[in-house]
């Protein structure tokens, strides 16, 4: 089984790559393969709704110039998927929102190719605003037919400095419980 995770913060080793490696360390120690994606800080085009996908049905974007179609494939070569950002002004990146509209668009126009993988978003904020930002992600998982796990709070952490969420307890021991919920969900689905 492999999980893929996603950064889309522009800092390749900020707080969001923190709370992702501490997810896929968790994830490790349950023997579940994972890989770390750097989507932030890449040149990602937004979904420009010209419906190509709905014609092709391949479940991939006409747009070819971006990391988004080898992204999507790493997607659906793993049963999990976790998108991490961090909160800006109250909501995702630019790079995430870009990268989860097309992601959702091509799935969906691909009959569903997200359907039943286990999904889930974490977010990291200096203060407030991250419970929206991972909701935001979710809403993506939940209107592309997929089971997120939950966790003993909000999949959230608060910092801002590098390596600051480490400091915040109850947000790593959050980002622990749900990978071992995850890992949990996926071996039952595996049975």
């Amino acid at each position: 089984m492999k999980v893929t995770l996603f950064n889309c913060s522009p800092r390749k080793d900020g707080n969001t790559y923190t709370g992702l490696n501490v997810i896929a360390e968790e994830l490790d120690k349950e023997s579940i393969s994972t890989e770390i994606i750097q989507v932030g800080c890449e040149n990602i085009y937004g979904c420009d709704a010209c419906g190509i996908c709905k014609k092709t049905k391949s479940g991939f974007c006409k747009i070819e110039d971006d990391i988004v179609n080898d992204a999507i494939k790493k997607v659906y070569d793993s049963e999990g998927l976790i998108i991490g950002s961090p909160t800006y002004f109250g909501s995702i990146t630019a790079e995430a929102k870009a990268f989860i509209d097309r992601l959702g668009y091509v799935s969906r126009a691909a009959d569903m190719k997200l359907s039943r993988k286990v999904a889930a978003g974490i977010a990291i904020a200096r203060r407030a605003g991250a419970v929206d930002s991972v909701l935001q992600i979710n809403k993506m998982f939940l209107i592309s037919g997929c089971i997120i796990p939950c966790s003993s709070y909000w999949n959230i952490a608060i910092g801002r400095e590098k390596g600051e969420i480490l400091n915040d307890k109850e947000g790593i021991e959050t980002f622990i419980n749900l990978a071992r919920n995850m890992s949990w969900l996926l071996k039952k689905i595996q049975d």
